[in-house]
């Protein structure tokens, strides 16, 4: 069946974001048609200016639109304590808890040799050079709790325990093979209060 290259095309574009198949992506691409056009505007515009404007931040590697997240730059914040997690949107499941007041540090991934990915592919030599620079008491490994996350942890345990440095894991009342992103404020506030020590 002939579509016009402009609908395959927007097909093919919404095909490139994870989790979207080809029916959904005739769903949204046929949805955008619908659109007024002062929205489908201020669509191309926010995802233009997300692109163009987020970046690292440089010392935690969060994602952010300054130098410096507010994480990072809130000085009530505990600085004795970094909680490891893989990705940016882990810190906005933590935050939701609000039951945590540390930093953090984003890995940017998981050790995964399957998939290529090794420590030097992540942000760990950024976190060694935090621990050497900042007075740190505690190291909180925040990993997802699968195949990947558990060798991050483990990786990062043995890396940083003869440093003398307190090392937790936070327990597991998240479910095996799920992700940090999607687990509830009562069922992650309850993983920080059982994390132990490694």
């Amino acid at each position: 069946m002939y579509v016009p290259e402009p609908i395959s095309k927007l097909i093919e574009g919404f095909m490139r974001l994870p989790g979207i198949g080809p029916k959904t992506a005739q769903r949204l691409a046929f949805h955008v048609l619908v659109m007024e056009e002062e929205d489908v505007l201020d669509l191309a515009k926010a995802l233009a200016r997300a692109k163009r404007d987020l970046r690292q931040c440089r010392i935690c590697s969060n994602i952010t639109d300054q130098d410096v997240c507010n994480v990072c730059a809130d000085k009530n914040r505990d600085r004795s304590v970094i909680c490891v997690v893989q990705d940016p949107r882990d810190v906005i499941a933590m935050e939701r808890t609000k039951e945590y007041n540390g930093l953090y540090h984003v890995l940017n991934g998981a050790i995964s040799p399957i998939e290529g990915i090794g420590p030097d592919e992540l942000s760990i030599p950024q976190l060694l050079k935090r621990l050497e620079d900042e007075t740190v008491a505690e190291l909180i490994l925040a990993t997802n709790p699968n195949i990947e996350g558990e060798a991050t942890a483990m990786y990062l345990q043995r890396l940083v325990k003869p440093v003398g440095l307190k090392v937790t894991r936070i327990a597991h009342g998240l479910p095996v093979g799920g992700d940090l992103e999607y687990a509830d404020e009562v069922t992650l506030t309850k993983a920080l209060e059982g994390r132990r020590e490694l």
